[in-house]
Protein backbone atom coordinates (compact mmCIF):
# COMPACT_ATOMS: atom_id res chain seq x y z
CA UNK A 1 0.00 0.00 0.00
CA UNK A 2 1.19 3.27 -1.17
CA UNK A 3 1.63 5.83 2.55
CA UNK A 4 -0.94 8.25 2.49
CA UNK A 5 -0.91 11.70 3.44
CA UNK A 6 -0.46 12.64 7.09
CA UNK A 7 -3.90 12.84 8.87
CA UNK A 8 -5.29 16.62 9.58
CA UNK A 9 -4.84 17.78 13.56
CA UNK A 10 -8.08 17.41 15.51
CA UNK A 11 -8.83 21.23 15.22
CA UNK A 12 -9.15 20.67 11.42
CA UNK A 13 -11.86 17.77 11.62
CA UNK A 14 -15.16 19.31 11.90
CA UNK A 15 -17.02 15.64 12.11
CA UNK A 16 -16.84 12.69 14.62
CA UNK A 17 -18.40 9.35 14.33
CA UNK A 18 -19.27 7.21 16.99
CA UNK A 19 -19.10 9.11 20.43
CA UNK A 20 -22.97 10.28 21.12
CA UNK A 21 -22.77 9.78 24.00
CA UNK A 22 -20.53 11.22 25.24
CA UNK A 23 -21.57 14.62 23.03
CA UNK A 24 -24.70 14.05 24.60
CA UNK A 25 -23.77 14.28 27.85
CA UNK A 26 -21.63 17.43 27.50
CA UNK A 27 -24.47 19.13 25.57
CA UNK A 28 -27.42 17.82 28.21
CA UNK A 29 -24.70 19.54 30.91
CA UNK A 30 -23.92 22.81 28.98
CA UNK A 31 -27.73 23.27 27.71
CA UNK A 32 -29.15 22.97 31.37
CA UNK A 33 -26.76 25.34 32.75
CA UNK A 34 -24.68 22.32 34.64
CA UNK A 35 -21.39 22.68 32.84
CA UNK A 36 -18.78 21.85 34.82
CA UNK A 37 -15.05 23.58 34.70
CA UNK A 38 -13.09 20.63 34.08
CA UNK A 39 -13.83 17.35 31.63
CA UNK A 40 -11.52 14.64 31.55
CA UNK A 41 -11.85 12.59 28.17
CA UNK A 42 -10.23 9.26 29.03
CA UNK A 43 -9.78 5.97 26.24
CA UNK A 44 -7.53 4.50 23.28
CA UNK A 45 -5.22 7.14 21.97
CA UNK A 46 -6.59 8.42 18.20
CA UNK A 47 -10.15 7.28 19.50
CA UNK A 48 -11.35 10.98 19.09
CA UNK A 49 -10.92 12.68 22.27
CA UNK A 50 -9.12 15.53 20.92
CA UNK A 51 -11.60 16.02 18.09
CA UNK A 52 -14.60 16.05 20.83
CA UNK A 53 -12.24 18.51 22.54
CA UNK A 54 -12.25 21.02 19.54
CA UNK A 55 -16.00 20.53 18.72
CA UNK A 56 -17.05 21.42 22.37
CA UNK A 57 -14.49 24.52 22.56
CA UNK A 58 -16.01 25.58 19.32
CA UNK A 59 -19.30 25.67 20.24
CA UNK A 60 -18.29 27.29 23.93
CA UNK A 61 -16.53 30.30 21.95
CA UNK A 62 -19.78 31.19 20.33
CA UNK A 63 -19.86 29.33 16.88
CA UNK A 64 -24.00 28.06 16.43
CA UNK A 65 -24.50 24.41 15.92
CA UNK A 66 -24.85 23.61 12.00
CA UNK A 67 -26.38 20.35 10.14
CA UNK A 68 -24.98 17.38 9.07
CA UNK A 69 -21.72 17.61 11.48
CA UNK A 70 -23.79 15.94 14.83
CA UNK A 71 -24.67 17.25 17.74
CA UNK A 72 -21.39 19.87 18.38
CA UNK A 73 -20.74 19.99 14.57
CA UNK A 74 -20.31 23.45 13.63
CA UNK A 75 -19.75 25.53 10.10
CA UNK A 76 -16.10 25.21 9.25
CA UNK A 77 -16.12 28.38 7.65
CA UNK A 78 -18.08 30.52 11.03
CA UNK A 79 -15.41 32.73 12.12
CA UNK A 80 -15.03 31.35 15.25
CA UNK A 81 -14.07 28.05 12.97
CA UNK A 82 -11.33 30.01 11.46
CA UNK A 83 -9.71 31.85 14.42
CA UNK A 84 -9.45 28.01 16.23
CA UNK A 85 -8.32 26.73 12.83
CA UNK A 86 -5.34 29.89 12.81
CA UNK A 87 -4.77 29.33 16.74
CA UNK A 88 -5.47 32.75 16.65
CA UNK A 89 -8.64 32.89 19.26
CA UNK A 90 -8.15 35.21 22.08
CA UNK A 91 -10.39 32.92 24.39
CA UNK A 92 -8.51 29.49 23.60
CA UNK A 93 -5.29 28.12 25.06
CA UNK A 94 -3.95 25.16 24.21
CA UNK A 95 -1.18 23.16 25.80
CA UNK A 96 0.81 20.45 24.16
CA UNK A 97 4.35 18.92 24.01
CA UNK A 98 4.91 20.15 20.88
CA UNK A 99 6.81 23.48 21.31
CA UNK A 100 6.74 26.99 19.56
CA UNK A 101 9.44 26.05 17.60
CA UNK A 102 7.88 23.23 15.84
CA UNK A 103 10.16 20.64 17.85
CA UNK A 104 8.18 17.73 20.19
CA UNK A 105 9.29 17.96 23.61
CA UNK A 106 9.96 14.96 26.04
CA UNK A 107 6.55 16.32 28.10
CA UNK A 108 5.09 19.23 28.72
CA UNK A 109 7.31 21.76 31.15
CA UNK A 110 5.65 23.51 33.91
CA UNK A 111 6.36 26.89 31.69
CA UNK A 112 3.64 26.27 29.74
CA UNK A 113 1.17 25.02 32.67
CA UNK A 114 1.24 28.05 34.39
CA UNK A 115 -0.14 29.54 31.13
CA UNK A 116 -3.51 28.63 32.89
CA UNK A 117 -3.18 30.58 35.59
CA UNK A 118 -3.12 33.92 33.79
CA UNK A 119 -5.15 32.72 30.87
CA UNK A 120 -8.09 32.15 33.29
CA UNK A 121 -7.44 34.76 35.41
CA UNK A 122 -8.66 37.38 32.62
CA UNK A 123 -12.65 37.65 31.57
CA UNK A 124 -13.38 36.22 27.74
CA UNK A 125 -12.20 38.69 25.17
CA UNK A 126 -14.62 37.55 22.64
CA UNK A 127 -16.79 34.69 23.31
CA UNK A 128 -19.12 33.05 26.49
CA UNK A 129 -16.21 30.98 27.79
CA UNK A 130 -12.47 30.86 28.07
CA UNK A 131 -11.62 27.33 27.03
CA UNK A 132 -8.32 25.70 27.50
CA UNK A 133 -7.27 21.96 26.01
CA UNK A 134 -4.55 20.07 27.20
CA UNK A 135 -3.57 16.99 24.80
CA UNK A 136 -2.19 14.82 26.17
CA UNK A 137 -2.48 16.08 29.64
CA UNK A 138 -0.32 12.01 30.46
CA UNK A 139 2.41 14.04 29.06
CA UNK A 140 2.76 16.82 31.85
CA UNK A 141 5.59 16.74 33.88
CA UNK A 142 5.18 16.55 38.14
CA UNK A 143 5.15 20.21 38.79
CA UNK A 144 3.24 20.79 35.08
CA UNK A 145 0.43 18.71 36.76
CA UNK A 146 0.84 20.49 40.08
CA UNK A 147 0.13 23.70 38.45
CA UNK A 148 -2.78 22.04 36.71
CA UNK A 149 -4.15 21.33 39.60
CA UNK A 150 -3.72 24.39 41.56
CA UNK A 151 -5.85 26.32 38.68
CA UNK A 152 -8.78 22.88 39.00
CA UNK A 153 -8.65 23.43 42.79
CA UNK A 154 -9.66 27.32 41.82
CA UNK A 155 -12.45 26.94 39.32
CA UNK A 156 -12.45 29.92 37.23
CA UNK A 157 -15.60 31.87 36.00
CA UNK A 158 -16.69 31.09 32.72
CA UNK A 159 -13.46 28.94 31.94
CA UNK A 160 -13.92 24.80 30.66
CA UNK A 161 -10.72 22.77 30.88
CA UNK A 162 -10.20 19.93 28.45
CA UNK A 163 -7.69 17.39 29.51
CA UNK A 164 -7.49 14.45 26.71
CA UNK A 165 -5.57 11.37 28.44
CA UNK A 166 -5.07 7.54 26.75
CA UNK A 167 -3.69 6.83 30.50
CA UNK A 168 -5.93 8.24 33.24
CA UNK A 169 -3.68 6.09 35.98
CA UNK A 170 -0.80 7.94 34.73
CA UNK A 171 -2.63 11.50 36.43
CA UNK A 172 -2.41 12.92 39.57
CA UNK A 173 -5.40 11.07 41.61
CA UNK A 174 -6.30 14.99 42.68
CA UNK A 175 -6.31 15.72 39.19
CA UNK A 176 -8.88 13.01 38.32
CA UNK A 177 -11.37 14.00 41.35
CA UNK A 178 -11.72 17.54 40.43
CA UNK A 179 -12.93 16.47 36.76
CA UNK A 180 -15.89 14.95 35.48
CA UNK A 181 -14.68 12.17 33.52
CA UNK A 182 -15.90 11.12 29.60
CA UNK A 183 -15.49 7.42 28.49
CA UNK A 184 -14.69 7.25 24.36
CA UNK A 185 -14.74 3.82 23.39
CA UNK A 186 -13.13 1.84 20.62
CA UNK A 187 -15.25 2.53 17.30
CA UNK A 188 -15.28 -1.05 16.57
CA UNK A 189 -13.32 -3.38 14.40
CA UNK A 190 -15.79 -3.06 10.88
CA UNK A 191 -16.70 0.81 11.47
CA UNK A 192 -13.02 1.37 11.66
CA UNK A 193 -11.82 -0.26 8.73
CA UNK A 194 -14.42 1.18 7.19
CA UNK A 195 -13.05 4.92 8.52
CA UNK A 196 -10.09 3.92 6.96
CA UNK A 197 -10.96 2.56 3.37
CA UNK A 198 -13.20 5.84 3.27
CA UNK A 199 -9.79 8.27 3.63
CA UNK A 200 -6.66 6.42 2.45
CA UNK A 201 -6.06 3.97 -0.63
CA UNK A 202 -5.79 0.81 1.46
CA UNK A 203 -7.19 -2.06 0.28
CA UNK A 204 -10.15 -3.83 2.21
CA UNK A 205 -7.28 -6.54 4.06
CA UNK A 206 -4.67 -4.14 4.75
CA UNK A 207 -7.82 -1.54 6.36
CA UNK A 208 -8.56 -4.45 8.60
CA UNK A 209 -5.19 -4.81 9.38
CA UNK A 210 -4.69 -1.09 10.69
CA UNK A 211 -7.66 -1.63 12.17
CA UNK A 212 -7.02 -4.18 14.36
CA UNK A 213 -3.35 -2.83 14.68
CA UNK A 214 -4.87 0.33 16.14
CA UNK A 215 -7.17 -0.79 18.39
CA UNK A 216 -10.23 0.26 16.84
CA UNK A 217 -9.59 3.81 16.91
CA UNK A 218 -9.72 5.56 13.97
CA UNK A 219 -7.81 8.60 14.39
CA UNK A 220 -4.97 6.16 15.27
CA UNK A 221 -5.33 3.37 12.45
CA UNK A 222 -4.99 6.74 9.92
CA UNK A 223 -1.76 7.90 11.65
CA UNK A 224 -0.32 4.43 11.01
CA UNK A 225 -1.69 4.38 7.21
CA UNK A 226 0.17 7.79 6.78
CA UNK A 227 3.42 5.57 7.97
CA UNK A 228 5.15 2.46 7.50
CA UNK A 229 2.70 0.41 10.01
CA UNK A 230 2.46 -2.98 7.80
CA UNK A 231 6.02 -2.40 6.97
CA UNK A 232 6.79 -2.40 10.01
CA UNK A 233 4.63 -4.74 11.75
CA UNK A 234 5.48 -7.61 8.47
CA UNK A 235 9.29 -7.57 9.24
CA UNK A 236 8.11 -8.10 13.63
CA UNK A 237 6.05 -11.03 12.10
CA UNK A 238 9.50 -12.06 9.63
CA UNK A 239 11.85 -11.75 12.94
CA UNK A 240 10.06 -13.75 14.99
CA UNK A 241 9.50 -16.47 12.87
CA UNK A 242 12.94 -16.60 11.84
CA UNK A 243 13.96 -17.48 15.40
CA UNK A 244 16.18 -18.27 17.08
CA UNK A 245 18.27 -17.75 13.67
CA UNK A 246 18.66 -13.89 13.83
CA UNK A 247 19.46 -12.09 10.48
CA UNK A 248 21.54 -9.42 11.47
CA UNK A 249 22.00 -7.64 8.05
CA UNK A 250 18.27 -7.54 7.86
CA UNK A 251 17.92 -5.83 11.44
CA UNK A 252 20.65 -3.41 9.98
CA UNK A 253 18.53 -2.55 7.02
CA UNK A 254 15.39 -1.89 9.27
CA UNK A 255 17.14 0.47 11.33
CA UNK A 256 17.57 3.01 8.41
CA UNK A 257 13.95 3.53 9.18
CA UNK A 258 14.54 4.78 12.96
CA UNK A 259 16.46 7.62 11.43
CA UNK A 260 15.40 11.26 10.44
CA UNK A 261 12.30 13.07 11.23
CA UNK A 262 10.02 10.19 11.57
CA UNK A 263 12.66 7.58 13.08
CA UNK A 264 11.55 8.04 16.75
CA UNK A 265 7.97 7.26 16.06
CA UNK A 266 8.92 4.45 13.61
CA UNK A 267 10.99 2.97 16.53
CA UNK A 268 8.30 3.39 19.23
CA UNK A 269 5.76 1.69 16.23
CA UNK A 270 8.18 -1.48 15.45
CA UNK A 271 8.33 -1.58 19.92
CA UNK A 272 4.65 -1.96 19.80
CA UNK A 273 4.23 -4.53 17.30
CA UNK A 274 7.06 -6.36 18.24
CA UNK A 275 5.67 -6.18 21.58
CA UNK A 276 2.25 -7.10 20.32
CA UNK A 277 3.15 -10.42 18.84
CA UNK A 278 5.53 -11.66 21.43
CA UNK A 279 2.48 -11.15 24.06
CA UNK A 280 0.09 -12.66 21.35
CA UNK A 281 3.08 -15.72 21.37
CA UNK A 282 3.45 -16.29 25.00
CA UNK A 283 -0.50 -16.20 25.49
CA UNK A 284 -0.74 -19.24 22.88
CA UNK A 285 2.05 -21.03 24.05
CA UNK A 286 0.06 -20.25 27.72
CA UNK A 287 -2.86 -22.06 26.05
CA UNK A 288 -1.29 -25.21 24.80
CA UNK A 289 0.21 -25.94 28.39
CA UNK A 290 3.73 -25.10 26.82
CA UNK A 291 6.55 -24.48 29.06
CA UNK A 292 8.87 -21.55 29.13
CA UNK A 293 7.25 -18.46 29.48
CA UNK A 294 9.34 -16.29 31.97
CA UNK A 295 11.73 -15.49 29.26
CA UNK A 296 8.82 -14.34 26.49
CA UNK A 297 7.18 -12.57 29.59
CA UNK A 298 10.56 -10.50 30.06
CA UNK A 299 10.83 -10.02 26.63
CA UNK A 300 7.65 -8.44 26.30
CA UNK A 301 8.02 -5.74 29.30
CA UNK A 302 11.27 -4.77 27.61
CA UNK A 303 9.75 -4.02 24.93
CA UNK A 304 7.33 -1.84 26.19
CA UNK A 305 9.44 -0.09 28.23
CA UNK A 306 12.19 0.30 25.53
CA UNK A 307 11.21 3.04 23.68
CA UNK A 308 10.33 5.32 26.49
CA UNK A 309 13.74 5.18 27.69
CA UNK A 310 15.36 5.77 24.37
CA UNK A 311 13.59 8.96 24.32
CA UNK A 312 14.07 9.62 27.89
CA UNK A 313 17.81 9.43 27.94
CA UNK A 314 18.38 9.73 24.38
CA UNK A 315 19.91 6.24 23.51
CA UNK A 316 21.02 5.11 19.95
CA UNK A 317 17.93 3.37 18.63
CA UNK A 318 20.00 0.86 16.51
CA UNK A 319 21.76 -0.28 19.85
CA UNK A 320 18.59 -0.54 21.38
CA UNK A 321 16.76 -2.70 18.38
CA UNK A 322 19.84 -4.89 18.66
CA UNK A 323 19.44 -5.30 22.54
CA UNK A 324 16.21 -5.98 22.03
CA UNK A 325 16.51 -8.66 19.38
CA UNK A 326 19.02 -10.65 21.25
CA UNK A 327 16.92 -10.59 24.23
CA UNK A 328 14.26 -12.40 21.81
CA UNK A 329 16.90 -14.73 20.68
CA UNK A 330 17.51 -16.00 24.36
CA UNK A 331 13.75 -16.40 24.92
CA UNK A 332 13.63 -18.40 22.01
CA UNK A 333 16.21 -20.68 23.09
CA UNK A 334 15.15 -21.08 26.42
Amino acid sequence: MAETATPPHPRDVYDLIGHEGPEAAFEDARARGRLHHAWLLTGPEGVGKATFAYRAARRLLGAPPAKGHGLLGVDPDHPVSRQVAARSHPDLLVIERMGEDGKLRKSIPVDEARKLSDFFSKSPAAAPHRVAIIDPADDLNINAANAVLKTLEEPPPRGVIFLVSHSPGRLLPTIRSRCRRLLFRPLGLEATAAFVRDHTRANPEEALRLARMSGEAPGRALTMAAGAALALDDAAREILARLPDLDEAAALALTDRFRGGEGAANFSLFMERLGERVHTLARERAAVGRGGLDPWAQAWERLTALPREVEGLNLDRADALFMALRELRTAARA
